[in-house]
Parts: C-alpha cells; sequence; structure tokens
C-alpha cells in the first residue's frame, strides 16, 4: 500500500491527521508543535490561491475557528482549525506566493504551527486509511472534481 494513496488524484499522506469536513491537516512534531495547512482536496476546490493570509503568531484559536483566510479567483473563505491552540508561528512565504498551497499543500504550503492547548482533539481527526475511506465517500457523495497538478506541484 502507498504511504501517499489519491483518490481522484488527490493525494492523502496516511501519516497525517485530517479534518475532512474542514479539510485540514495536522501534523504533530517530536516537541509538541502541529504543523497545519489545507488538504490536497482543498487547494484543488479553491484553485490557483491568490492570497493566504495567517492569523498573527500569539493568536489563539478554538478547534474550527480560523487560522487563515484563502482567496482564490473563484473562492474566499477560512483555513479552519483541526486543533485548538496558540498559532507559535506562520508560514511567511505565502506572502509573496500564497500558490505554495497549490504547488506543496504537504511541504512548503503549510499555514501555521500551533502549540495545541487540547492534545485530546488529535484523536477526533482521521489518520491512515480511516481517512482516505472518509475523503473518498465524501468526494463520491459530493461528486468532488478530480485534482489536477499545477506547473512544479510537489507532494
Amino acid at each position: 500500500m502507498s504511504t501517499h494513496p489519491e483518490v481522484r488524484g488527490c493525494i492523502l499522506p496516511l501519516h497525517l491527521h485530517y479534518s475532512v469536513s474542514d479539510h485540514t491537516w495536522v501534523q504533530l512534531q517530536d516537541d509538541g508543535i502541529a504543523i497545519v495547512g489545507m488538504t490536497d482536496v482543498a487547494q484543488n476546490l479553491a484553485g490557483p490561491l491568490l492570497h493566504a493570509k495567517p492569523k498573527k503568531v500569539g493568536t489563539t484559536r478554538e478547534q474550527g475557528k480560523p487560522v487563515a483566510t484563502v482567496e482564490s479567483s473563484k473562492w474566499v473563505g477560512p483555513v479552519k482549525s483541526p486543533l485548538s491552540g496558540e498559532i507559535v508561528a506562520t508560514n511567511e512565504a505565502l506572502e509573496k506566493d500564497a500558490t505554495l498551497i497549490n504547488k506543496s499543500p504537504y511541504q512548503d504550503g503549510w499555514i501555521v504551527r500551533m502549540k495545541p492547548s487540547n492534545p485530546q482533539e488529535l484523536a477526533g481527526l482521521l489518520t491512515g486509511q480511516a481517512a482516505v475511506d472518509a475523503y473518498r465517500a465524501r468526494i463520491e457523495k459530493e461528486n468532488l472534481k478530480a485534482c489536477t497538478r499545477i506547473e512544479g506541484c510537489q507532494i
């Protein structure tokens, strides 16, 4: 089994934790800091991003509240936090090039780093094959279009 399975061309790495309803992912680091970003599905639905504006360092967010706002030519909306906690870093590279989220949603396109205030919330997120299966069901139910790659994309 691949560690980066695809659903309609959208890549979903098995090692991440997902909030499928909000199209966000979390990767918990060894130091307890959580990296948060948009999924490949989310960036594909939004299209090429024009702007990404994370909340400021020091901002505390509850699970489900926005950690950033992103804008494309067809959509403006929040990136909802999959965990409660304090933002300890933002991806400053997004100010110059929001398409980093499109090109590399799980690496260069991360949005914020957070210090979780309720690490138990991680247990409520999906990971591994359960996340892939939940995304497959959502994509098929909502008949979401297949993911396409923009030039220079790296997962």
